[in-house]
């Protein structure tokens, strides 16, 4: 595992750092940002199972953007910051859809939901991030913003 000393490049100034994706709404395109996930990961000094929940969770949030926000339309963009802090990295995960309500969704633990094969995507985002928000822009789509802190020094 690289630790953040074996980049001291990354880590001069307290200011973050930002890599920008922007991606056509297929699924083919999550092998891509697995491969920037893992390897930011690594520079912040995350270790294997952080950079696995971190990757459900990214991985759970671009699906979501791609399938409910943009329809699976190849025509609309989903749009990806990764914000790299020295012992963070925040997600910011953009759609072009028309939002939704979060009180709306059903919950993934309650008895009638346990065996549906569906609906548990921002249940893994919440329990696998250290925050996880979201806002709807005036101009349209859905941001999730989520964050995890690296533990341990």
């Amino acid at each position: 595992m690289k630790t953040p000393d074996s980049h001291p490049a990354l880590l001069k100034s307290a200011a973050a750092r930002t890599v920008r994706l922007e991606i056509a709404s297929r699924y083919d395109m999550l092998e891509m940002v697995q491969t920037v996930l893992n390897h930011l990961s690594a520079l912040v000094g995350f270790d294997e199972e952080a950079t696995h929940n971190m990757s459900v969770a990214l991985r759970e949030a671009v699906v979501n953007a791609i399938k409910h926000g943009n329809r699976v339309d190849e025509g609309k963009r989903v749009c990806l910051d990764f914000v790299i802090h020295p012992a963070e990295l925040e997600f910011r995960v953009q759609d072009e859809g028309i939002g939704f309500d979060l009180k709306s969704l059903a919950d993934p633990l309650a008895e009638e939901n346990l065996l549906r094969p569906d609906g548990r995507g921002i249940f893994f985002m919440r329990s696998f991030m250290d925050e996880v928000a979201y806002s709807f822009p005036a101009k349209g789509g859905t941001v999730v913003r989520m964050v995890k802190r690296r533990t341990g020094g």
